[in-house]
């Protein structure tokens, strides 16, 4: 199977031409179909992919009918899997000694089954079966390089990776990728208990470069952009602090209650339908009220939420310095407005704050490139645009400081989640 020039040309396709990078993923394959084999025997198998996102505009925005500005990146989370006739899914994960499994024909919500993967595989399939869509079982063995906890969207991508498969195998892939990104917002909103916009889902689904525009939620507009960053002589990092997101459910929540509450005491329910001129205009009652963190989270939604056109213009236009502009003004907004670089529920551990703090000494040093926190926030990843010259210099400062590996290099990956073979 890996030999065949549709999968090679598929792997090329998805990570480039590199000779060593196609080695390293044509034997992560092999030792996935190997997995399969050791747990399934002979069934014959199918290949699927599921990029993980970066988020490149619109910090928090899209839970308010914002608008946000991501692209698929270049990990991923990938399956062998196969139709299983019992109606029972079946999914063993690298790194887990046992499997998740979930019966088809019992998909009623568990809160005993919160914060697990096999809520989000029974609240996949429950939806699908909601929306009137035929499910049924399967077996599958995943492994995943979006690294957990690091802003990339692991959860969304192994969500998209699941309805994929049951898109292939009981839909003949006809069911859009918006629909399948609705699917496992649900489950994760619903069966796993966590509170998320849908830009993620979007992103890994997709793929690309996409600007979305979350107005109308159950419809949002997206548009793909074009623009080649390596072009530039850019590179796109990440760089991992080693917060953990475990324990921070209860700040993210607060973030679009919070925007919220300025919107309902202006007589709306989402920030987008509210302006900057009422917020000011009302300034009094809203301290009073709802207090000032939240006028401030909900001053972030309209700035960003304009900072995010103007960044999808200057990608379409090629002006790149532009877009840099807007990523350094959006991570200024992030830490000042927003406040989401470190939970209030311990200040002594900042590592998102002082990343960026010393990242821009870094920056102020070489007069280019630009930074911002990354994902949802208060512990986890922040964001680089670095000129490649420098990024062997910034890695070695930042991984001295952190003392260990914790800068990647990200790529655009044009594809979002498919079936391979």
């Amino acid at each position: 199977m890996i030999a065949t020039p549709q999968l090679n040309h598929r792997l090329a396709e998805l990570y480039g031409t590199n000779d060593a990078v196609l080695a390293k993923q044509t034997n992560r394959y092999h030792a996935l179909i190997q997995e399969f084999q050791n747990h399934f025997q002979h069934s014959k198998l199918h290949l699927f992919s599921a990029p993980g996102r970066a988020e490149l505009g619109g910090n928090h925005t899209d839970h308010n009918h914002g608008k946000v500005l991501a692209a698929s990146i270049n990990l991923d989370s990938i399956a062998a899997a196969a139709p299983a006739s019992n109606n029972r899914i079946t999914i063993y994960s690298a790194g887990y000694s046992t499997p998740f499994v979930v019966d088809a024909t019992d998909l009623g919500l568990r809160t005993i089954e919160y914060r697990t993967t096999t809520a989000l595989l029974r609240g996949i399939a429950a939806r699908f079966q909601q929306l009137g869509y035929h499910i049924g079982g399967f077996n599958a063995c995943i492994m995943s390089e979006v690294p957990v906890g690091s802003g990339l969207s692991s959860s969304a991508s192994i969500e998209i990776l699941v309805g994929t498969i049951l898109n292939a195998f009981y839909h003949d892939n006809s069911i859009t990728p918006l629909m399948l990104a609705q699917i496992g917002q649900y489950a994760e909103n619903v069966y796993f208990n966590k509170p998320c916009g849908l830009m993620d889902q979007i992103a890994c689904a997709a793929g690309g470069i996409v600007a979305i525009d979350f107005e109308n939620p159950q419809q949002p507009r997206l548009e793909r952009i074009k623009f080649d960053f390596a072009s530039e002589n850019y590179s796109l990092l990440v760089v991992d602090t080693g917060g953990h997101h475990a324990d921070l459910t209860e700040d993210y929540a607060a973030v679009p209650a919070e925007m919220q509450a300025v919107a309902v005491q202006l007589g709306k329910k989402f920030c987008r339908e509210i302006t900057r001129d009422k917020v000011l205009e009302n300034i009094q009652r809203l301290r009073a009220n709802v207090g000032d963190r939240a006028v401030l989270r909900a001053l972030h939604f309209l700035d960003e939420n304009e900072r995010v056109d103007r960044q999808v213009a200057a990608l379409q236009t090629g002006d790149f310095a532009a877009f840099l502009r807007g990523v350094n003004a959006s991570g200024n907004s992030s830490i000042r407005w927003l406040q989401n670089c470190f939970t209030p529920q311990n200040v002594s551990e900042q590592g998102v704050t002082l990343a960026l703090a010393l990242t821009e000494n870094f920056l102020n040093g070489i007069g280019e490139g630009a930074c911002r926190v990354h994902g949802g926030g208060f512990a986890g990843t922040i964001q680089v645009f670095l000129p490649n010259r420098n990024v062997d210099d910034y890695t070695k400062l930042m991984e001295g400081i952190f003392e260990r590996e914790c800068v990647r290099v990200l790529s655009i990956r044009a594809m979002g989640a498919l079936q391979m073979c």
